[in-house]
């Protein structure tokens, strides 16, 4: 840490022993930190309001509010805020529940100034990684809001060069009403972009109807897609519209297209060449004006010679693919995906402010994800049932470690903060050898201001010439 790091860094000692508290402060001033005193735990929980401190070192005996008292109300009012808690020798029980209750680390008395020096420093570590973190997703969630004027993504994630391409086909398909064509591997978010396009479009304001049309079998799906007549069937006690009639002047989203049955094939075709159909059962054509977006995780052109998916319903839909990429490919994406889940996670299950270090996301970076994206996510929300002390360690996704691969010939080390700078520092030299140094364009392609590129240029050292 820096000494401008630690001038910047606050820290509150709370113990009502004044030599205690003041050899303390002393040491941890001449290793540069700032540092306030509080004799008491009440008096330290009006200072925390005032200074907001990084860390606070609790003393567990104390008059009035002791440790834990001051720990759980720092926690509701200062989530942000790490505690350690000073114990006596043989009370190591009590240094278990602080940790149960959310305090980072505990120091057992009698301890040395290099022991407290080593704590300290360890705690705040961590601390400044999560800030740079946050200050990452800020910054992205900024970019996108910037963004977000003229374009709305949704619930897609990702900075990297693999998904800015895909960003930028989603803004080009969208201004269209040609059908679409969505590829890629199962979990990596096709419908997400489906939803992107649509809700970006014209129809906008029109219905997103969907279909999984490898979930149903073949009477049921033509039913689904074209409605049918009373009647029509056994069971058909009344006149059904179907996905297409719902859809009218809409988008109607086809999941699995690849696993269409060969006579629904047909009946597909002829809506996207003549824009009609009629419903099982009955003789009346019905016309609908209908904007298809389909997906896959399937090879159709492997489905075409195999005689499984029509040749000429392929290039009725593959006029305008978006190809997604596999997590393994936008692995710089990993780190703020992780973060995005957590998030959201925790305030779905009412257990907000969980961090993760840096070990685990390292473990992250490193598995293949065969299941993509919605396995990272599914693996966040194990993880947050499995994980103690308000973070995600290595521990928590031993379930995965086994199955990620050796990592010394890997991009991607197990320090979070030298990864995303690392991440980031690509990105901005890509940028300016594609704009060819014209730092305006570069600005734009990162979708960022060109003022902060010029910060960052300056921060990681890229000459401006």
């Amino acid at each position: 840490m820096t000494v401008e790091d630690k001038n910047k860094t606050s820290i509150l000692i709370a113990d009502d022993n004044e030599s205690m508290r003041s050899g303390m402060a002393q040491i941890l001033k001449d290793e540069g930190f700032s540092v306030q005193q509080a004799s008491d735990g009440d008096t330290a929980l009006k200072m925390a309001g005032n200074i907001k401190p990084n860390l606070i070192i609790a003393d567990y005996r104390m008059p009035g509010m002791n440790g834990l008292e001051l720990l759980n109300a720092v926690k509701t009012s200062l989530p942000d805020t790490e505690v350690i808690i000073i114990t006596a020798f043989g009370t190591i029980d009590v240094a278990v529940k602080a940790m149960q209750q959310g305090a980072w680390d505990f120091i057992t008395k009698p301890f040395s100034a290099e022991e407290l020096s080593v704590k300290v420093n360890r705690t705040l570590k961590v601390i400044r990684q999560r800030i740079e973190a946050d200050k990452l997703k800020d910054e992205n969630r900024y970019l996108r809001q910037e963004a977000d004027i003229r374009f709305n993504y949704g619930e897609i994630i990702g900075e990297s060069r693999e998904m800015k391409k895909v960003y930028k086909t989603i803004e080009k398909v969208a201004k269209n009403n040609t059908s679409v064509l969505i590829l890629g591997e199962s979990g990596t978010g096709k419908e997400l972009a489906a939803r992107a396009i649509h809700f970006n479009s014209l129809r906008k304001e029109q219905p997103f109807i969907k279909v999984n049309c490898g979930a149903l079998a073949q009477g049921v799906l033509e039913s689904e897609l074209f409605g049918h007549e009373k009647g029509a069937f056994t069971g058909a006690i009344r006149m059904k519209k179907g996905r297409f009639e719902l859809a009218d002047h809409g988008t109607l989203f086809l999941d699995e297209i690849g696993d269409l049955p060969a006579e629904t094939q047909v009946k597909l075709l002829r809506v996207l060449q003549e824009k009609e159909f009629e419903r099982v059962g009955g003789e009346n054509t019905i016309s609908v004006d209908v904007r298809i977006i389909a997906a896959t995780n399937l090879d159709l052109k492997e489905q075409i010679r195999k005689g499984k998916f029509r040749e000429d319903l392929y290039y009725r839909l593959y006029i305008l693919p978006i190809h997604l990429p596999p997590l393994r490919e936008r692995k710089e994406d990993i780190p703020v995906l992780a973060g995005h889940f957590i998030d959201k996670i925790g305030k779905e299950t009412g257990n907000p402010g969980i961090t993760i270090t840096e070990d685990a996301v390292g473990l992250l970076v490193n598995y293949n994800w065969p299941g993509n994206v919605r396995e990272l996510q599914n693996i966040i929300e194990r993880a947050l049932v499995l994980c103690e002390h308000n973070r995600i360690t290595a521990d928590d996704l031993s379930f995965i470690s086994s199955k990620v691969k050796d990592t010394s010939d890997m991009d991607y080390g197990f320090n979070l903060e030298e990864t995303i700078s690392g991440v980031e520092k690509d990105m901005i030299k890509r940028a300016l050898k594609q704009c060819r140094g014209v730092k305006a364009k570069a600005a734009k392609l990162l979708r960022i201001k060109e003022s902060t590129l010029y910060y960052k240029m300056e921060k990681y050292k890229i000459p401006l010439n």
